[in-house]
């Protein structure tokens, strides 16, 4: 699958997760329940927060080997973020995977290394599989 057919799947995730979320019923009692201290995570969170972290690392290694294309990695990231109709923990969850991502190839990679080119496709095939299993299994 190519970058832009692979982000393409990744916004059309984005737009699933949105259009998919369920908004609470009131309760029928009298009384209402107490919050929960924490909200349960999603079922999708762990694969979400994988491909953000994913996605920061490709961000920096494609603008670090010269494709030119890392900024429609964090475009993507903002944008799932965006879309995120959870509290505001769960979005700062998804960055901090991104920068997680990026911050940790940006402080061991200065130059393109054959080694980075690796981890660029092995990145890409596992984005493009966390995106599709997401998008099958939650997106409706």
């Amino acid at each position: 699958m190519t970058l832009p057919a692979m982000l393409a799947l990744v916004l059309a995730l984005a737009q699933g997760a949105t259009a998919g979320a369920a908004k609470p019923t009131p309760s029928p009692s009298p009384t209402p329940s107490p919050a929960p201290t924490r909200p349960e995570a999603a079922p999708y969170e762990a694969d979400l927060l994988r491909l953000a972290e994913l996605m920061g690392a490709l961000s920096y290694l494609r603008d670090l080997c010269h494709d030119g294309d890392g900024q429609k990695f964090r475009e993507s990231v903002s944008k799932l973020i965006e879309a995120d109709t959870r509290a505001a923990e769960a979005k700062d969850q998804m960055a901090g995977a991104f920068n997680r991502g990026f911050e940790g190839y940006r402080l061991t990679y200065r130059l393109c290394t054959s080694n980075a080119r690796a981890a660029i496709d092995a990145y890409l095939e596992e984005t493009q599989r966390l995106a599709k299993d997401i998008a099958a299994r939650y997106g409706g």
